[in-house]
């Protein structure tokens, strides 16, 4: 019985990375910091308005509002995580 021909495996070779700069993009080193600061501020709005809103003229004018600011902060927050590297 004739014998198959043994079959030639191609080499393996792994695709060529891309730098970071030949895309033309610039990094956003600004994300992070703008990220955890939107979260920070948010919750400490929220927080100042449950313990001393009563006391703070601005917060006492705005009422319920204060939450919708607070929650507001947090969420533009995500916004910025989204454009983090």
């Amino acid at each position: 019985m004739p014998e198959s021909r043994p079959r030639k495996k191609q080499e393996y070779t792994p695709p060529a990375r891309q730098k970071a700069s030949s895309s033309g993009r610039v990094a956003n080193r600004w994300a992070a910091p703008a990220m955890l600061t939107c979260w920070l501020l948010g919750l400490a709005w929220v927080s100042v308005y449950y313990v001393a809103g009563d006391r703070v003229p601005l917060m006492k004018d705005l009422g319920s509002w204060n939450i919708l600011i607070g929650m507001g902060l947090i969420a533009f927050g995500f916004v910025f995580a989204t454009r983090w590297e």
